[in-house]
């Protein structure tokens, strides 16, 4: 067989590498479209901008991504947002959030990916979701009181998050994820940014009020399941009721 297995893998990874910054790109359009173009003033295009830089989006990409997004560029963006509700495997409960030009393409698509899933089914389940911001961030101090951080930002409320939870937290530094009031995003961010903060995510998204018990079987067809939604080209987030 040679090195053709070596060829292969390196394909498999630059198609993933392909599918990050194709994301990355969608996702910096619709921050400057929702936000506006200045990361300044725009807590949610800052933290992607700070993704795209690390998975080596080049700077044409991102000045063109902001461009058609803000409208200041001759191509103006005709992304939408567009949400589906349904259930993963054994009744687990998910949100997916999408971005398309093209919902007659996309819709389809994503109702074929739930059909396809063992039990998955498209179904109305946004009351079982916390409509909040959601702040993650990471300090170099690894003793930092988290909670007395949370209350001088001015977050509802916060989780430790360490390293293997989230490889963007460096190993050795503090993590946290701070619950915020949406219209708040953007005002802890910069809170925490001014008191030495590195900023991860800041973004509106949907946390599961609670959580099904599983077991490792279970996890593993809905883990399966979920990866399968991630990997669609016009999936930007998955939020499911699952630790």
């Amino acid at each position: 067989m040679g090195r053709q297995w070596l060829h292969a893998k390196r394909a498999i990874v630059n198609l993933k590498k392909g599918q990050v910054v194709g994301k990355l790109v969608k996702e910096i359009t619709v921050a400057a479209k929702l936000g506006g173009p200045d990361p300044e003033g725009n807590a949610r295009l800052f933290a992607v901008l700070e993704k795209a830089r690390k998975a080596g989006v080049t700077r044409d990409a991102i000045e063109r991504a902001i461009a058609k997004g803000s409208g200041t560029g001759s191509d103006k963006s005709a992304m939408e947002q567009v949400w589906f509700e349904g259930y993963a495997p054994h009744k687990v409960p998910v949100m997916v959030e999408v971005y398309t030009d093209n919902q007659q393409r996309t819709a389809p698509e994503i109702r074929q990916l739930f059909r396809r899933g063992v039990l998955g089914q498209l179904h109305s389940n946004k009351f079982l979701f916390d409509h909040v911001g959601i702040v993650d961030a990471h300090h170099p101090d690894v003793t930092i009181d988290l909670e007395a951080t949370a209350i001088e930002a001015s977050a509802n409320d916060f989780e430790p998050l360490t390293h293997a939870q989230n490889d963007d937290i460096p190993e050795g530094c503090a993590g946290a994820r701070f619950i915020t009031e949406r219209a708040a995003v953007h005002a802890v961010s910069v809170w925490l940014k001014q008191n030495g903060w590195t900023i991860i995510t800041a973004e509106i998204g949907h946390l599961a009020k609670t959580y099904p018990e599983l077991s490792e079987a279970d996890r593993a067809d809905v883990g399966e399941f979920l990866q399968e939604l991630e990997d669609h080209e016009d999936v930007q987030r998955v939020w499911a009721a699952v630790k």
